[in-house]
């Protein structure tokens, strides 16, 4: 009698345990929000120069990365990672991938579009004048910096982390780049693809 009381303990401890585990939050080094951060409407306009508002959120998945398209390292080897990303998910996830650049000065919409079809022509590009710009990358978790020079050729800062949305136009992540001597700060493309999936499954409607 005490075995069957011992095997019945056993069999509901890994029962409740396996419940446990399919309801606890996702294991990932991304900074996920469990009450994910809703944003705020706001008027930008993507590389076709069509007007974008927070409704392109919507209904999808979306991952946001900051730029611009005289950026010579972060940006085109973050975008080449997120084309990679992207590939491996779009089968089993509606996704919209988002470049916002936040060099409206010099990324007019016909150079966000050739800078952004060379990687995939169906990114968003998007940008607009700081007053609108600086609130959604506030919003968004994100940060950049752009100085004041008169100069032709001048660099901006702004953050290589990737912004996840959700399908209700809330900030659900935030994936962080590594940092390795000697390399500039770069999204791990293998591992944004694994917690993705875990947290989008996780937080799925």
């Amino acid at each position: 009698m005490k075995q069957l009381w011992l095997g019945l303990i056993v069999v509901l401890v890994l029962f409740l345990s396996a419940c446990s585990n399919e309801n606890s939050p996702p294991d990932v080094d991304a900074l996920v929000y469990e009450n994910a951060k809703p944003l705020s409407d706001f008027t930008l306009n993507d590389q076709r120069g069509e007007l974008v508002t927070k409704q392109q959120f919507l209904g999808q998945w979306n991952l946001v990365f900051l730029g611009y398209t005289s950026c010579p390292d972060i940006c085109p080897l973050t975008l080449a990672k997120l084309n990679a990303v992207y590939k491996n998910l779009q089968a089993d996830y509606p996704l919209q991938v988002w470049f916002l650049s936040v060099d409206p000065k010099r990324d007019t919409p016909a150079k966000r579009k050739q800078y952004i079809d060379y990687f995939n022509p169906d990114f968003l590009a998007v940008s607009g004048e700081h007053k609108h710009l600086f609130p959604v990358v506030r919003e968004l978790g994100l940060i950049y910096a752009i100085s004041d020079s008169s100069e032709s050729e001048y660099a901006v800062d702004h953050s290589a982390s990737v912004a996840m949305v959700d399908q209700n136009g809330a900030v659900r992540a935030i994936f962080k780049p590594e940092f390795k001597q000697g390399s500039v700060p770069l999204i791990n493309a293998t591992t944004l693809t694994e917690e993705f999936k875990k947290i989008a499954d996780y937080y799925k409607n």
